[in-house]
């Protein structure tokens, strides 16, 4: 009984015995190649961007892609990686890492609310003129400056909201230290 090799759909050349082949009245000896058809190839990649990518998608994005676009454009420009599961690891761990920076800072920003809260007010001095009124305005880099100097703590005066402060009194200025916490402070302006 004769047998040829034939290719199979799974990729891999196999025997085949000669009763499956089909009978065409040609001479034993010959051979024929049977040709089954293949699934077409994959043309989609699953990648991860390393950097932002105009009208694809934003850095750490996982996004599905035509292979061409991949090997041609994202790959030689360094702006995307084929997803692994050593990435997909290392991604989870860097996730991690900064959700618990995260958590800090807000964590510190909380432990400053609680000082600014403990202080009660801070004194500004200003020269007075009639009445109430004084000279000049209290700004929020005279509350930083004075913040440093009582508390020995830097901070910036772009997170200080005052109201308008022209005459002496009480006031209450909000610092915005960290997206989700705000501190109130009172401020006590008087005339010397």
């Amino acid at each position: 009984m004769a047998a040829s090799l034939a290719w199979r759909s799974s990729g891999a050349w196999a025997r085949v015995p000669s009763a499956e082949l089909p009978k065409r009245g040609v001479a034993e000896k010959s051979s024929v190649l049977l040709v089954v058809a293949q699934k077409k190839a994959k043309k989609v990649r699953k990648i991860i961007l390393k950097e932002d990518v105009e009208m694809v998608g934003k850095q750490g994005d996982m996004l599905d892609v035509k292979a061409g676009f991949y090997r041609n454009y994202l790959l030689p420009l360094g702006k995307a990686q084929i997803v692994t599961p050593l990435l997909l690891k290392e991604m989870k761990i860097e996730d991690e890492r900064i959700e618990a920076e995260k958590k800090r800072v807000k964590e510190e920003a909380q432990q400053l609310a609680q000082i600014f809260q403990t202080v009660g007010s801070f004194k500004v001095k200003r020269k007075g003129g009639k009445g109430k009124q004084i000279f000049g305005t209290v700004t929020a880099q005279d509350l930083a400056d004075i913040i440093k100097a009582q508390l020995q703590r830097d901070v910036d005066k772009r997170i200080i909201e005052l109201p308008e402060i022209r005459e002496t009194g009480e006031y209450i200025a909000e610092l915005k230290l960290h997206p989700e916490v705000t501190a109130q402070v009172k401020v006590n302006v008087y005339a010397n």
